[in-house]
């Protein structure tokens, strides 16, 4: 463990000879937007770093996919999010997010990968990229789960024809597809790819489809996998994954289908690799939470704080945008607080 002063006065000359910031967001998603809006509200000299692009988790999204919270849930920095419908499709909320940006004129360094990060003199953290090395007083991980899947860690997962983010349904039109999954994704991909011309089947882990998927989604899947448009098989692995086939097992012990795509939808998790090389502590049981106060959201590194779904570890579907929306202002009130104190 180590301190580290956030004092503006006493740093000002290692700022000048070092161009040390006073906090860098790890993370170009809504949080990482929020917190540098609540930064910049403060004068704080702060700079967002993104390994993709803006909002990159939700350009992930599928092409077509529209949220389940409505666009007011969604909104941060005080500009309104105009969509069409109740809830609003992922190219509205590109565009929002965009429109986010450019309007507080967000300092945001994209395809910018955080590689690890050590402590310097002086309490100021040495942040290195795939670009160059930065220095600063504090550090906010906003970098959510999306962009790392939970892999099947089976054989031939590594095939092309594996993917663990789904698109668009036109490539699975008259296709053998199987769908790994049963949650609201799985269920939503499921459906789109078997309206659009797919020969769609499930497997599904559990024996049945996940209790919480929405009450929109889930009358229509149960219906389809009754009258068997849509193939189910509950209580099913995948053993194996080859070129033209599937082996599963199921109830009835081991088998195997014809196969052309497979769409792993089993859910993602925070990048616990670049937790590690930062030096944030992890706890050990199963949610797998960064360790931190809940309070002011910093972790046991002092001045470096977690933000936004991150902050549930494996607990992916506990945070979301909607309810995180704060963070960002607590985490850079405490950082203010810290500087009063300091130049008390």
């Amino acid at each position: 463990m180590f301190s580290c002063s956030l004092s503006l006065d006493s740093g000002l000359k290692t700022r000048h000879k070092m161009n040390t910031k006073d906090i860098i967001i790890i993370g170009g998603g809504p949080t990482g937007l929020n917190c540098a809006i609540a930064a910049k509200e403060q004068g704080l000299d702060y700079l967002v770093l993104e390994k993709g692009v803006l909002v990159n988790s939700i350009y992930q999204f599928p092409t077509n996919m529209t949220f389940f919270s409505t666009s007011n849930l969604l909104e941060i920095g005080n500009i309104p999010f105009i969509a069409h419908g109740d809830k609003p499709t992922r190219k509205e909320a590109l565009e929002y997010y965009r429109r986010i940006q450019q309007s507080w004129d967000i300092k945001v360094n994209l395809y910018e990968t955080v590689e690890k990060m050590q402590p310097a003199p002086n309490g100021i953290y040495s942040i290195q990229t795939n670009k160059t090395t930065y220095h600063t007083r504090a550090v906010v991980v906003a970098t959510g789960f999306y962009d790392t899947p939970r892999l099947l860690n089976v054989p031939g997962e590594e095939l092309p024809k594996v993917k663990h983010y789904y698109d668009d349904p036109h490539p699975y039109i008259g296709q053998e597809l199987l769908v790994i999954g049963a949650a609201n994704s799985a269920c939503d991909v499921a459906l789109e790819a078997y309206y659009k011309g797919a020969k769609v089947t499930m497997a599904i882990r559990e024996h049945e489809i996940y209790p919480k998927v929405k009450y929109w989604i889930r009358p229509n899947i149960e219906n389809r996998i009754k009258e068997g448009s849509i193939k189910a098989y509950f209580n099913t692995i995948v053993k194996e994954i080859r070129k033209d086939e599937v082996t599963l097992q199921g109830p009835q012990g081991v088998f195997t289908i014809k196969n052309d795509f497979v769409l792993a939808m089993t859910g993602y998790k925070p990048d616990y690799s670049l937790l590690v090389s930062l030096g944030v502590p992890i706890a050990e049981d199963e949610e797998k939470k960064p360790i931190h106060n809940p309070t002011t959201l910093e972790t046991a590194l002092p001045n470096v704080y977690v933000a936004g779904v991150l902050c549930a570890g494996m607990r992916t579907n506990k945070l979301f945008i909607e309810n995180t929306r704060d963070h960002g202002e607590i985490i850079i009130q405490d950082i203010i607080k810290k500087q009063r104190q300091a130049a008390a």
